[in-house]
């Protein structure tokens, strides 16, 4: 019996390494086997003109009060009123994931799956900023995350759609919002709409001139490449305004080869080759361009292990430098949940390691740019 247990045990441990020699040998080729829609793409019909004046087609804005998941804050935290706020405009990440036949190039609006992430990953990273004013948060029919896993033209074609609903929603943002301080901020696919909203939207703009701070964090930004076209510098300090500010999370030991290597494959906003040029790191803590700043130096990283509860703040836990790559460094593994991604990469937890920091450089960066 004993004998027949160690067969047994032998026969796994043989099946576990063959799985682990094959993910590594085929494993993006079996990735993209199983995210890549096989579908050809269809492009969408454009929305209604007055499409975002309607409040369903926002996960957040002021005037949802009941379910407005940008409202939320951990225990212990409050928002308290400020003399002036700014109105904040957040492009959440991809939550649209899918595999194999049931994979479409864009998400539809009544996805139930596709907004339920949604609302958590507003509910986890738009919530940091609701101490510095009102979040504005749409729905879009996002690309599917398969879209960056393709060098088919469909992967291009389903992000330039999904941004054309974005474009569409910063109109109708700024039209409800004429006057007063802007805050732009964004995640992963979120981020790189913004990226090209600032752009072709904002640059060079009178719109420009209200724009208190741009978060576009989880995506590549490259310093020579990217912001000249952009109309913002990076961030050098916590009390400046006006500025860019953009971070990529990996534990060490890192292995950030992926994002390096699509990056430099790119063009940059400017037509330059991102290749040899610098990728924009701002360290959350300290609110500055690279640098490095201890754990205990982190005033809030949110724990959301315990499933069914609402996630709590911890301070001190996280640590974070600026890498010679242009990726930050966050120290040893630390335990956030089950979606880090392979190399150490911290991509999900991007604001969560940080919120309670980012709730603090949104509101010193507003107050700057309010003294001006």
């Amino acid at each position: 019996m004993a004998r027949k247990f160690l067969y047994v045990i032998v026969a796994l441990v043989v099946l576990v390494i063959a799985a682990l020699l094959i993910y590594r040998v085929w494993g993006m080729q079996l990735i993209r086997m199983a995210m890549v829609p096989r579908e050809s793409f269809t492009a969408l019909q454009p929305l209604p003109e007055d499409a975002y004046i309607d409040a369903t087609m926002w996960i957040a804005r002021p005037d949802i009060q009941k379910d407005n998941p940008a409202l939320w804050t951990p225990a212990g935290v409050t928002t308290l009123n400020a003399p002036q706020k700014a109105a904040i405009f957040f492009i959440h990440p991809t939550s649209y994931i899918t595999t194999f036949g049931d994979a479409h190039w864009n998400a539809l609006l009544d996805d139930k799956d596709a907004d339920a992430t949604a609302r958590r990953f507003v509910m986890s990273q738009a919530s940091a900023f609701n101490a510095a004013g009102t979040v504005w948060a749409p729905r879009y029919r996002q690309a599917n995350y398969g879209a960056f896993l393709t060098d088919k033209p469909e992967g291009d074609q389903a992000l330039a759609a999904a941004y054309r609903d974005v474009a569409q929603a910063f109109a109708a943002f700024v039209k409800a919002n004429p006057t007063g301080p802007l805050i732009l901020a964004g995640h992963s696919q979120g981020s790189r709409h913004l990226l090209q909203l600032l752009r072709d939207q904002v640059a060079g703009k009178p719109v420009a001139d209200r724009i208190a701070a741009v978060y576009a964090v989880g995506w590549p930004v490259s310093v020579e490449a990217d912001l000249p076209a952009l109309g913002l510098p990076a961030c050098a300090r916590q009390d400046q305004a006006h500025c860019i500010v953009s971070w990529q999370s990996y534990a060490e030991p890192a292995d950030p080869s992926a994002v390096v290597e699509s990056f430099e494959r790119k063009t940059g906003y400017t037509g330059k080759p991102r290749k040899g040029t610098h990728m924009l790191c701002t360290n959350p803590i300290t609110g500055a361009f690279n640098g490095a700043a201890p754990a205990s130096a982190n005033s809030g990283t949110l724990d959301a292990r315990e499933e069914g509860k609402s996630p709590t703040l911890l301070t001190g836990i996280v640590p974070a430098r600026c890498d010679t790559s242009g990726v930050l460094m966050i120290g040893q593994p630390v335990d956030m949940g089950p979606f880090t991604l392979p190399g150490n990469n911290y991509h999900v937890y991007d604001y969560s390691l940080f919120w309670g920091n980012v709730r603090q450089d949104a509101q010193k960066r507003l107050a700057a740019f309010l003294k001006k």
